[in-house]
């Protein structure tokens, strides 16, 4: 079996979340009473092939994140990092850590919580396959290109997908990817890894996969939550529980 690390980056600045303080930060919101990175860990910690786990935080809020979640932190066995200056120093910074006998590292934005089992499965099996995997979503609105408040052009969509994380590559390809960055401005690791010429298979993600930058998104995650695909659990396979009715309320 393949080994998995993944990097949840969770160093951002909130400042479109209007954050003027670390525990107002979007990640340590609490979404239906667990913090949005919380639930963000939660999807990965209990895959076999997850062997490994990290988080990367602003420097300035280290020491109250790790006080703050010490027993989450100790239960789930996550390394705390130290990020950087932007988003691709604090991956590096992580990537660093990444333990020898990893074969794929995933990195994940701490701040997309509605993340489930099957669509990692699908992201981790691509990647397998292919070395560098994404999920993303068809754009469907029209796109505007926009400058200084005024339209300078409508750009075609035809092909144009919203990058998606976790974001999964074969530890040495994404080594060498960052080793090879320079002054790249790289959001993602998509970007890097395409900058060294390796092809990233696109898988379809879904559209409940969103990222919280606002307080309004907060406000979203909340209500897609009970949207999410639910994995069958001994009660919901009971003949008598009320999966197993369907049929009767059918008639």
């Amino acid at each position: 079996m393949a080994k998995f690390a993944v990097i949840l980056a969770a160093a951002g600045q909130s400042s479109r979340f209007g954050a003027t303080s670390p525990r107002e930060k979007k990640v340590f919101q609490e979404l239906k009473g667990r913090a949005v990175w919380l639930r963000s860990a939660e999807a990965f910690q209990n895959r076999e092939d997850v062997t490994q786990m990290l988080i990367v935080v602003s420097p300035d809020d280290l020491d109250w994140f790790q006080e703050k979640f010490q027993p989450n932190l100790a239960f789930m066995d996550i390394d705390v990092i130290a990020g950087g200056a932007e988003r691709a120093d604090s991956v590096q910074n992580a990537l660093a850590k990444v333990r020898s006998d990893i074969d794929y590292v995933a990195v994940h934005d701490a701040a997309r919580p509605l993340i489930v089992k099957p669509w990692i499965d699908d992201i981790f099996a691509a990647a397998i396959e292919t070395g560098a995997a994404i999920p993303g979503t068809p754009i469907s609105s029209t796109v505007k290109k926009v400058a200084d408040g005024r339209i300078e052009k409508t750009v075609p969509r035809t092909g144009l997908y919203a990058a998606q994380t976790p974001q999964v590559v074969r530890r040495d390809l994404l080594l060498d990817a960052y080793a090879q960055r320079g002054s790249l401005p790289a959001t993602d690791e998509a970007s890097l890894v395409e900058n060294l010429g390796h092809p990233v298979s696109l898988v379809e993600g879904s559209p409940l996969n969103i990222k919280i930058t606002t307080r309004s998104d907060l406000k979203i995650a909340t209500a897609f939550l009970d949207l999410l695909p639910k994995e069958k659990t001994l009660e919901t396979l009971h003949p008598f529980a009320d999966d197993g009715l369907d049929w009767l309320k059918a008639k």
